[in-house]
């Protein structure tokens, strides 16, 4: 993130759910996601219980767990990625149970050994994440923390201290895959973020095309794209290919747009 800032260069973050639609597309899906464009890779660990999901990201942790996708299997998922990519950074993503009954420590000391880069849990505040926090930083993994729409000046503050790597806004009050991206408020709530720390923030939850990819990326310094992708793995559950395929044509569609709208001079030029 801090090489991308200093290039004045905007990161995409594609999301998708591991084992999703079964646990063999995941890794090679991964891949085709950095083909595509992507400069950081979030992979959902499925559970069953996603309460900030919407529909579409929900129906992928119940494919994935219908095939048995636990954490240790997401693990073992980055280990085979990192057999061929071993500079893309991977954030996990998900909820706390999983990691509490693997426990702390072990998931962290596994998660840095297989090359996991950062850690967001979606159901853990701030102010009870200070032994996960210290686990994770001993194995020199990132937290990352969300920051709501509701958020004030002061939770901000908390929020950020207790994080690294980047803070992820949430740019509207609701679940992924929801339709009702703002702009102009993003903008004004991330310079309330700006005020109080130097992290970079990612801006998802709303963004399914690659206009909105753009839009975003004038404000943000990173974009993070989830349930677009996840719905076209859907539509191709059958077909690995042809998921991978639609999901790297908008994800390219987004790249491109999103590097257009931040040096749109050298685009043209280009």
């Amino acid at each position: 993130m801090a090489r991308l800032r200093a290039a004045g260069r905007k990161a995409l973050i594609p999301y998708i759910t591991a084992g999703d639609p079964e646990p063999v597309a995941t890794v090679p899906m991964m891949h085709a996601l950095v083909e595509a464009g992507a400069d950081v890779i979030e992979l959902g660990v499925p559970f069953s219980d996603p309460m900030a999901d919407g529909p579409v990201i929900q129906a992928a942790c119940e494919r994935a767990l219908a095939h048995g996708t636990a954490l240790h299997d997401v693990l073992d998922m980055v280990r085979r990625f990192r057999e061929r990519d071993a500079d893309t950074p991977v954030v996990l993503m998900g909820y706390l149970n999983p990691v509490e009954v693997m426990g702390y420590t072990t998931f962290a000391r596994t998660a840095a050994a297989v090359g996991v880069d950062g850690v967001l849990t979606v159901d853990m505040p701030p102010e009870e994440a200070h032994e996960l926090v210290r686990a994770l930083r001993a194995h020199e993994l990132d937290p990352i923390f969300l920051v709501a729409p509701t958020s004030d000046r002061r939770r901000i503050e908390a929020i950020a201290a207790a994080a690294s790597g980047f803070l992820y806004y949430v740019s509207l009050k609701g679940v992924t895959g929801a339709d009702a991206l703002d702009v102009d408020a993003v903008a004004r709530k991330l310079e309330e973020v700006r005020a109080v720390t130097d992290l970079p923030v990612g801006v998802g939850f709303g963004i399914s095309d690659a206009a909105r990819a753009a839009a975003v990326s004038v404000v943000a310094d990173a974009v993070v794209v989830g349930s677009a992708l996840v719905r076209r793995i859907a539509e191709h559950a059958q077909e690995p290919a042809a998921a991978r395929e639609a999901v790297g044509g908008l994800l390219r569609a987004m790249r491109q747009a999103m590097d257009a709208a931040v040096h749109p001079a050298e685009t043209a030029r280009s």
